[in-house]
């Protein structure tokens, strides 16, 4: 059983530390709103890898390639969105220092649906941490329970350290924290125009 919730603290981790939509947006909140009303964004995956980790365990060998392109497409220009919502809070930031109160269930769902556009969820458990879910699962159901709690025990304590490192940024001062949001903008539009590229013109 310790293989198992080695390999989902391992990779829990690495999904956390890969750069991605969902790790930028986390960091625009938390740059914006703070660590308190940013936190629950950390749990979007519970709720949004639930149909991910179904439909990619349907077909584990491979997500379908116009599945992906759609995903790639709409996820870009979900992910543009964003980063014209933080361009906005960057550019206002000196006349307009009062945050858009926003609920934590719409903190939460909002990023969960980051989540479920992005392909990358998609790609990695349909590649990666599927087939060993399904190993642990098929030796003993709790082996590939315990995968799951290492996974996302890890994954989103992890979120939470993203979190309470950028808010504390964000005290810093009003320069520190326009110049992160003005690189969370820059990278959240770079995401949106790569996945854009990718289900446009990218090849599966």
């Amino acid at each position: 059983m310790w293989i198992y919730i080695l390999q989902g603290i391992g990779y829990g981790f690495a999904a956390a530390a890969q750069p991605g939509p969902l790790q930028t947006y986390i960091i625009s909140q938390a740059l914006v709103r703070g660590w308190k009303k940013s936190l629950p964004a950390a749990f979007a995956p519970l709720i949004s890898d639930g149909p991910i980790i179904a439909l990619c365990l349907l077909a584990l060998s491979q997500v379908p390639s116009w599945f992906q392109k759609f995903l790639y497409v709409a996820g870009g220009l979900f992910v543009l969105y964003l980063a014209y919502g933080t361009y906005r809070s960057w550019r206002d930031f000196e006349t307009n220092t009062t945050v858009t109160e926003t609920s934590a269930q719409q903190s939460v769902f909002k990023a969960a649906f980051v989540n479920v556009l992005s392909p990358g969820p998609y790609i990695f458990w349909s590649l990666v941490t599927g087939p060993i879910l399904v190993a642990g699962w098929r030796e003993n159901p709790a082996w590939g329970f315990a995968f799951m709690v290492g996974f996302y025990v890890t994954f989103i304590l992890s979120l939470m350290v993203i979190i309470f490192v950028f808010s504390f940024m964000r005290n810093l001062g009003n320069t520190v924290r326009r110049v992160l949001l003005g690189i969370s903008a820059a990278a959240l539009f770079c995401f949106g125009l790569y996945q854009l590229w990718k289900g446009l013109l990218g090849r599966f």
